[in-house]
């Protein structure tokens, strides 16, 4: 799984990127990964141009993108410094793609599984009570896609991705589409984490499907409870993984 997938979830432009998105996106990757750390400074444009191979301008407009993101400050005298995890835009795409390329992180991981039991289940139940027939058939067609796909792990997650996301659109609210990011992050962080083949789950086909005939039936309540349960039997095998992961490290 990789930062390439996180960006075909999402949909991203086919067209390449400009010279100051592409340093940004690298400066933006070793910042996530820990390098430099928070608090301290970046190389100076100088260095940058240097080891790019661009003009000082192009680097100064890749660090306004991560000005933006909320990664960086920039002091006049003292040089561009990390800022703390608190400040970023963590539910930037950028941001979210970066973290694929870094080392996984169970703490990341275990807030965004935290997040989604927040939000996705009551996703569910607008989803089957307000949801229109066209949505309602973009989730069904996503959950057979999952249940009919053989090939690469790629396909079966990119199905899964786009299960969750055709519930948070049929849902009916613009705040919840926005927060698709944080689904296709969880679920590339997490098989990175437990490097564990999703097809493989037998559990994980029904939860969907249950979730899926919940919605179709416009039973809302049932649909927010058997959400709870499938984002709560991810989660608990999620933690083990991880306490197993842990424990090779």
């Amino acid at each position: 799984m990789s930062e390439l997938l996180y960006y075909d979830l999402k949909g991203a432009s086919g067209v390449a990127p400009g010279l100051a998105t592409q340093i940004c996106r690298e400066i933006g990757r070793r910042i996530v990964a820990g390098s430099p750390p928070a608090g301290e400074l970046v190389s100076d444009e100088t260095t940058f141009a240097e080891r790019f191979g661009v003009s000082k301008s192009v680097i100064r407009e890749a660090i306004k993108l991560l000005v933006a993101k909320g990664m960086v400050e920039v002091k006049r005298g003292s040089g561009t410094r990390v800022r703390d995890r608190s400040n970023w835009m963590l539910f930037d795409d950028d941001v979210l793609a970066w973290h694929q390329s870094a080392k996984p992180s169970p703490d990341f991981l275990r807030q965004l599984m935290d997040i989604r039991l927040v939000i996705e289940p009551k996703a569910a139940c607008w989803a089957a009570s307000v949801g229109t027939p066209d949505s309602h058939a973009a989730i069904e067609a996503a959950q057979q896609k999952m249940e009919q796909e053989k090939r690469a792990v790629e396909d079966f997650v990119m199905a899964d991705a786009f299960f969750h996301r055709a519930i948070l659109h049929a849902a009916g609210n613009e705040f919840l589409r926005s927060m698709e990011g944080v689904i296709f992050s969880a679920l590339l962080t997490s098989i990175r984490l437990t490097n564990n083949d999703p097809r493989k789950n037998e559990d994980s086909i029904p939860f969907h499907r249950e979730v899926c005939d919940a919605i179709l039936a416009r039973d809302a309540a049932l649909a927010e409870q058997k959400m709870t349960i499938l984002l709560t039997d991810a989660h608990e095998r999620m933690t083990r993984a991880v306490s197993d992961y842990g424990k090779s490290e």
